[in-house]
């Protein structure tokens, strides 16, 4: 109930007033059944932080993603990215559509980073078809660091969905799961036209970090 009137009575129509969304390849998306929508990731995730932070906000934040659909994503290793893909095939266990951005982080320059193979071992174990989605202009509407969003249009674009029954039975093979990562990252950059890099965005976003120049706190005299 509370996610009906979230999306339909309070945030949906305000969203669509202000950024007018275009969305582009909507028949791409399964009428029914089980799928997955495999997204660039330019927005904010919902990461496990959202849904343990202390006290009053953090409570409601979670409450907030929890009642939106959202899981749970725990980066802080192997075994909780486990318990991520557990989770999601559950979602297409239901038959419902899942999203996902296999960045696995947001993208701090506006550019597309290699993808994880989580995507792919869910779409081979669960054997559903792979949506790819890219959402255009939603970097230039809140840059990372800046709180207060810009008003502009937002374009969300469907691709074809991609089929991967060839691969069936090899979710646990490295090459097979890095090639279908592969092919969706690529099908996700042809709908976005984002420059790619073929490295992990954690990755380049923490050699960034270590060579930024460090500030030191001013004196007072």
């Amino acid at each position: 109930m509370f996610y009906y009137v979230l999306k339909y009575v309070l945030l949906g129509p305000l969203l669509r007033l202000l950024f007018r969304p275009r969305i582009e390849g909507l028949e791409h998306i399964p009428a029914d059944g089980a799928a997955i929508v495999a997204g660039n990731h330019l927005s904010f995730l919902a990461k496990a932080e959202y849904f343990t932070g202390p006290g009053v906000k953090g409570r409601l934040t979670a409450t907030f993603f929890r009642s939106a659909g959202q899981i749970p994503v725990d980066r802080s290793g192997k075994e909780a990215g486990q318990a991520a893909i557990r989770e999601g095939l559950g979602v297409l266990g239901k038959g419902e559509l899942l999203g996902i951005y296999p960045e696995g982080t947001r993208s701090h320059d506006g550019r597309l980073y290699k993808g994880k193979v989580g995507v792919a071992v869910m779409a081979i174990r669960a054997q559903v078809p792979v949506v790819p989605c890219a959402m255009v202009g939603t970097f230039e509407i809140q840059p990372p660091g800046q709180k207060i969003p810009n008003i502009r249009r937002v374009t969300i674009r469907f691709g074809e969905p991609l089929d991967f029954s060839r691969y069936a039975g090899l979710e646990n093979e490295k090459a097979a799961v890095r090639a279908v990562t592969d092919e969706i990252m690529y099908a996700i950059l042809g709908l976005s036209g984002q420059e790619y890099v073929d490295r992990y965005a954690a990755e380049v976003k923490a050699e960034e970090a270590q060579q930024a120049p460090k500030k030191f706190p001013r004196l007072r005299r």
